[in-house]
């Protein structure tokens, strides 16, 4: 994308400022998974934060970094480069969240694989997730793939499409205007 996705406005607020906007009213409590040198930037310092205590470990870092926080909760996790994503797609993924899985998520519409950043971790959750560390492996989804996943199937196929390129931003703006 060439900058900071969290930072993408659109209609005046950005992603970070949308995602927070659209979770607040469905959760308990937001917070925002920052790294060390992003703490003190403008927009992060608007809300709550949980900084990484993990280097070199991309999202798993903010996961577990949460899981820190408080290991007796579960956990949504939501990444703030979904401009589609809305109240239908979190509200399903918490009404169906599993009681005996250790994660709860999508399969993605595009690929069939689970959608690891808009999912629910568990407690259970945090012995795999270490494990797969362990052994080298930082990819959520892979993470996902390999454990007890309850899977959903997304209610808007378009909601968890994510923004990595200018191109993709224009058709997410294409998309929310029709």
């Amino acid at each position: 994308m060439g900058h900071d996705k969290a930072l993408l406005v659109r209609d005046g607020e950005t992603q970070l400022s949308r995602a927070v906007k659209l979770l607040s009213p469905l959760v308990e409590r937001v917070f925002v998974s920052t790294r060390p040198d992003q703490a003190t930037d403008a927009e992060r310092s608007k809300y709550e934060q949980i900084i990484d205590r993990y280097e070199d470990l991309g999202p798993v870092a903010g996961i577990l970094s949460a899981m820190d926080r408080n290991a007796q909760v579960s956990w949504l996790v939501v990444a703030c480069d979904l401009p589609n994503i809305d109240e239908q797609t979190i509200r399903l993924l918490l009404t169906e969240q599993s009681a005996t899985q250790p994660f709860t998520a999508y399969t993605s519409s595009h690929d069939s694989l689970p959608e690891p950043l808009c999912a629910i971790y568990t407690p259970a959750s945090r012995a795999l997730i270490d494990a797969f560390v362990a052994e080298g492996m930082i990819c959520p989804r892979k993470m996902l793939m390999r454990s007890d996943t309850r899977l959903l199937t997304q209610p808007d196929p378009a909601a968890l499409d994510n923004v990595n390129t200018p191109q993709d931003l224009e058709r997410s703006k294409v998309r929310i205007a029709s």
